[in-house]
């Protein structure tokens, strides 16, 4: 067993939301995201098949949903998107790294 970092192995620079699934079953995953002021294409939704749970562990960030509710996201705050509930990442901070930790089930 190897005790690893929430934070380690974070490049300076990516072009994209860097994604890495830390675990994963085929009905269970968990998903470490970081963000660098990235944030969905406009025509882009997300439209998942099974229940998220988004923890937003630093940084900033907003979702925004297809009825057009947006949720604003600081440290420590979670939420649970059903199944199907379409999204899109608005924005996330433009001046520090936005880390993320997701669980699909």
């Amino acid at each position: 067993m190897r005790v690893k970092n929430f934070f380690e192995n974070t490049p300076d620079i990516f072009p994209e939301e860097l994604i890495e699934e830390i675990y994963s079953t085929p009905d269970f995953k968990i998903e470490r995201i970081i963000s660098d002021g990235h944030s969905s294409s406009k025509d882009f939704w997300y439209d998942q098949d099974k229940n998220e749970f988004v923890f937003l562990v630093s940084g900033s960030a907003e979702l925004m949903f297809e009825d057009e509710k947006s949720i604003e996201l600081y440290p420590g705050d979670y939420l649970i998107i059903p199944a199907h509930k379409k999204h899109r990442v608005e924005k996330t901070d433009p001046h520090q790294k936005t880390f993320w930790l997701t669980v699909f089930y």
